[in-house]
């Protein structure tokens, strides 16, 4: 509304420019008035809060503590002296928060006029935030060596093999086999006391030293199989020469609900059939316990060849463990039991009456015996049983130190039955085996790891202990034996930037007395035995596509009872066997060298190693068989050479089609004898693995669905010394594989897994030069296996 005295203006003539201008001009004042008064009616934010914040029982001031002013959701916090302001604020009622972790919130309201002082003093308060689990896997070993993992569904794929035949596919590892059921792993050329077996964090031990005797491990209590290759004597102790081989289990379920997995295995040749089942979980009102139980039952018949069955080849297996643990802050405490019986038939085919029968069987190159299918396990057989009880406790200091005690006890109960049973009727009838083994060893390890240094250097100082004594009954082939071990050791690593290098040295001494019969009378020999053994290794990631890593180390082991003393016939392995007591501790110089690419579908990794070692015990095969009461058999004695293993390890993994992945690996060993310069017997051939895998995009009730093709080629092994075999080398030899996979749901959330597999799909005739059992008969035909796997639970 325009102010009459501007219509009076308006209303007089001939003012008309003047007219507008006024209009204008008290149009401006009088709106500048109305907005300068409508300012004037509007407060000043100019208020402002502020204090200090102090815990209530020391006084001592809290920084960081949050000061939050719910009405505005703004919020600051306190400075190094535990101050706090907030300024700009309009006066009016505010609520005022404080909070800081380790104390009970406080909120206080406040009428602000104009500045205003607020302090706090807060009591401590223990908070119980939600569970966060973190799960990781602890390892030890070496960084700068190649570390290989088999887990979950590569390892599904295994099931139903031995422990080594589930590894048989990695670069660098081989099997030695002893017919068709028995089997370990090799690494490297070098196997039996040279590769230590780590069975749930403790020393796998047995009666390894025989070419015949498998690792007594179920495969199936493993969620994980490492395999560390080189020597690894720093970490592990002597014997660790060829490398290392760790089986895990899964992390016990602390305060978590039932839950378990049952696998099927079923297999053509041999007709084998193999359930395993898991349950596991925590303890309703229990916090911090868990707890797992876990069994496997296999039964398997004769072998089949591509021409003929082995008689007598099946096996009959039944093991089962049980653990449980206590977590509390950085406590922890697991037990672990687990029991292992097996019994396994031997190729009866390989026990022959003359020398002229067995120099008949190894010229024609088929076995005398021969039969039909039969799940029947006659003699000879072996019949086998370990026991592994352990306790591990470990606690986490504050300070970020650590400290774990582990104690063992194992027993390991071995009989082996001749084929032929006692001339005298009674004594034949109570069964008793021609070889009785009995070994008990008791294993304690203390480590520290202490807290980084500077965030750079870690490290863990080391105390092991091993006591064992072994009890032999039946025909003589190795002594009784009392034995003590203690080792200590020092390991650093040091990370910085883009390298990692790593340090560590031990000290190891072992007694030994063994006890035999020296025509009639006791016997004692005493040995005592040490060594220090050392490792540098270095790493180096060029990008987050290229590393390279080198690594120095040295290792030793000394001669164990049977190269020492052995003499007489190793039923299980069909030969006869002759130690030497003059033996010396073997001693190994080793370098590896690797190299890792991977950049977006594509992964190549190669390595190559140079291991020397002085003084290298192997078995000598002999001229000529040897007659015994017993039969015929080849002739082996132990002796001593300095060799030098040279190998190379490349794979690569190629996607080079959408879903269409191509992994090829290839294992190269060459092995030379220095001291009669010449070649080693037993020493795997060279080996070319290729895979074609191909996933199908398929959507609906199948998943992860794939389909693979491959292809073995084993090399013949020409670097041999000549004549020195009673059977030469075998021909070179491809096998064709196909396998297919996937799952479908089964129930909320938890799929059926299957896989369906064939190996030695041509079904060709060959022999493995790493079989012993080649001498008379031919390995496995085709061999068909179909795998179910089902978890249950959370």
């Amino acid at each position: 509304m325009i102010p009459p005295i501007l219509h009076t203006a308006s209303a007089k003539p001939g003012y008309t420019l003047r007219k507008g201008v006024s209009e204008s001009i008290v149009i401006i004042l009088i709106g500048l008035f109305t907005v300068s008064k409508g300012y004037a009616q509007v407060p000043v934010c100019g208020c402002f809060v502020k204090g200090v914040v102090r815990d209530q029982h020391t006084g001592q001031s809290l920084v960081g503590a949050t000061i939050l002013i719910l009405e505005q959701n703004t919020a600051v916090s306190t400075d190094s002296q535990g101050k706090y302001q907030i300024t700009n604020l309009c006066p009016g009622h505010y609520t005022l928060e404080c909070r800081i972790i380790g104390y009970a919130p406080f909120r206080q309201v406040i009428d602000l006029t104009e500045g205003h002082e607020e302090n706090f003093l807060l009591q401590e308060q223990e908070i119980h935030l939600k569970d966060i689990e973190i799960t990781a896997h602890r390892t030890d070993t070496p960084s700068s060596q190649p570390l290989t993992v088999i887990s979950g569904t590569e390892l599904f794929q295994t099931r139903g093999q031995t422990l080594a035949e589930s590894m048989k596919g990695l670069t660098g590892v081989n099997v030695l086999q002893t017919g068709s059921s028995i089997a370990k792993p090799i690494i490297h050329g070098l196997h039996s006391n040279r590769v230590l077996i780590m069975n749930n964090g403790v020393r796998q031990e047995g009666q390894q030293w025989g070419s015949e005797h498998a690792p007594e491990i179920d495969p199936f209590v493993a969620t994980r199989l490492s395999v560390v290759k080189g020597a690894a004597g720093v970490r592990y102790g002597s014997d660790a020469i060829g490398g290392v081989i760790l089986v895990d289990m899964e992390e016990l379920p602390v305060n978590k609900p039932l839950s378990g997995e049952i696998n099927l295995v079923g297999q053509t040749n041999g007709r084998q059939g193999v359930v395993s089942g898991t349950l596991q979980g925590g303890i309703k009102g229990f916090t911090g316990f868990g707890w797992r139980a876990q069994g496997t039952i296999k039964r398997s018949g004769n072998i089949r060849t591509p021409g003929y069955f082995l008689d007598n080849t099946g096996t009959s297996e039944k093991n089962f463990s049980l653990s449980a643990g206590y977590r509390k802050k950085g406590f922890g405490l697991d037990i672990f039991y687990s029991l292992f019986d097996t019994e396994i038939g031997i190729f009866s085919g390989s026990h022959i009456g003359s020398v002229t029968d067995l120099l008949n069987v190894i010229k024609n190159g088929e076995p005398f015996v021969k039969s039909g299918f039969s799940y029947d396990i006659g003699r000879p057989y072996q019949d086998v049983t370990h026991q592994l009880a352990k306790a591990e406790a470990h606690y986490h200091f504050n300070d970020g130190n650590r400290i774990q005690w582990t104690i063992a006890n194992q027993l390991n109960n071995r009989a082996e039955y001749d084929l032929h049973r006692p001339r005298n009727d009674s004594i034949a009838a109570l069964n008793h085996p021609e070889l009785s083994f009995k070994l008990n060893t008791l294993t304690n390890d203390i480590i520290w790891d202490h807290k980084p240094i500077a965030g750079k250097l870690s490290g863990q100082l080391g105390l092991s202990t091993l006591y064992q004594y072994n009890l032999m009954s039946g025909r003589p082939l190795i002594p009784n034996f009392n034995q003590f071990n203690i080792g200590v050791f020092l390991i650093e690593r040091f990370v910085k930037d883009k390298w990692e290098l790593e340090g560590g040295l031990r000290y190891d001494y072992r007694h030994l007395i063994t006890h035999r019969i020296v025509s009639k009378e006791k016997v004692s020999n005493e040995f005592n035995f040490d060594n220090l053994s050392g490792t540098l290794g270095a790493s180096y990631n060029f990008s987050s596509k290229l590393s390279a890593s080198l690594n120095l180390g040295t290792a030793w082991r000394a001669p164990n009872v049977s190269e020492l003393y052995s003499d007489g016939v190793h039923h299980g392995a069909a030969a006869y066997e002759k130690g030497d007591a003059t033996l010396k501790p073997e001693k190994a110089f080793n370098s590896m060298a690797s190299i890792k690419y991977s950049y977006d579908k594509l992964t190549v990794e190669l390595g190559g190693y140079i291991n020397y070692i002085a003084d290298y015990i192997y078995l000598q095969p002999q001229p000529e068989p040897i007659l015994t009461i017993r039969g015929a058999f080849p002739y082996f004695k132990y002796t001593q050479t300095n060799a030098i293993f040279k190998g190379i390890d490349a794979s690569a993994n190629w996607q080079f089609i959408k879903n269409l992945t191509l992994t090829s690996k290839i294992t190269y060993l060459r092995v030379y004898d220095n001291k009669n310069d010449s070649y080693l017997v037993m020493i795997p051939p060279n080996r070319w693995d290729n895979q074609l895998k191909y996933e199908l995009p398929l959507e609906g009730k199948w998943r992860k669905i794939f389909l693979s093709a491959g292809n073995l080629w084993v090399a013949r092994q020409k670097r041999v010394p000549p004549n020195s075999d009673f059977l030469a080398p075998p021909p070179a030899y491809s096998l064709w594989n196909l396998q297919a996979g996937g799952s479908i749901p089964f129930s909320e959330a938890r799929d059926l897994e299957l896989s369906l597999s064939v190996q030695n799909l041509f079904n060709i005739s060959y022999r493995d030069y790493m079989n012993r059992f080649r001498y008379y008969a031919n390995d496995m035909g085709r061999q068909i296996s179909l795998r179910v796997r089902w978890k249950f639970g959370s």
